[in-house]
């Protein structure tokens, strides 16, 4: 006899299909029939997990922002280097940096642009924006780990600078992985990104002005 796919497996392996979608054909060439003719399965089977197109856009955005934020927690977990000082930078790149720079060919690059294709929906969609903020904290607990490790050793460590360090971080980042996305990359090392990075940074605590408060809500994720 032969045997029925796992129904979890099988969803991961539409919504991952549904990814490469997106970065081939953007939004408007998604479909339920589309879906089924890339993984070669029978008409309907997509319709079949997912009712809707809408249910599909849906789960292909759980499926992006539940594999970044693996990758991301993989990056900050083994950082790669240390907190650095004047007198002994560390040459490593940093697990951030490598984690960036990975988006840009392949799989990873493929996940980036279905991720900026879903994200011009969620202005439109209500639940699609649901989705994305109800990881918002998690990133930028991330994203903090990977400012501690570029703020030098003797800064400040003051919870406000610290949400706007993480807050230019996050958009810089956002920003370079869109480049990638048309094939112009601003970016070409994760060394050199390394050392934007630490710049931005460093010249948030060595400002005078006050940071503006900080709303989770608004930050754009990487």
């Amino acid at each position: 006899m032969r045997r029925k796919p796992d129904p979890d497996a099988r969803r991961r392996e539409l919504c991952d299909a549904a990814i490469d979608l997106l970065a081939d054909d953007g939004a408007k060439g998604l479909s339920h029939l589309k879906l089924d003719r890339k993984l070669g399965v029978p008409d309907g089977t997509a319709s079949f997990y997912f009712r809707t197109r809408t249910a599909l856009v849906h789960a292909v955005t759980e499926r992006v922002t539940e594999l970044d934020l693996a990758d991301l927690s993989a990056a900050t977990s083994d950082p790669g280097r240390a907190p650095t000082t004047a007198d002994a930078p560390d040459p490593r790149p940093s697990g951030l940096a490598r984690l960036v720079m990975r988006s840009r060919t392949g799989a990873s690059l493929h996940r980036t642009k279905a991720r900026f294709e879903l994200m011009l929906q969620a202005n439109r969609d209500p639940r699609l924006a649901t989705i994305f903020e109800r990881f918002n904290d998690r990133y930028l607990d991330l994203i903090r780990e990977a400012v501690r490790l570029h703020r030098p050793v003797t800064s400040p460590s003051d919870a406000a600078v610290t949400d706007e360090q993480a807050y230019v971080l996050m958009t810089f980042i956002s920003g370079v992985m869109l480049s990638f996305t048309t094939g112009n990359p601003t970016i070409t090392s994760a060394e050199q990104l390394d050392r934007i990075m630490a710049d931005l940074v460093s010249g948030i605590v060595t400002s005078d002005r006050h940071p503006a408060p900080y709303s989770p809500r608004r930050s754009p994720k990487p």
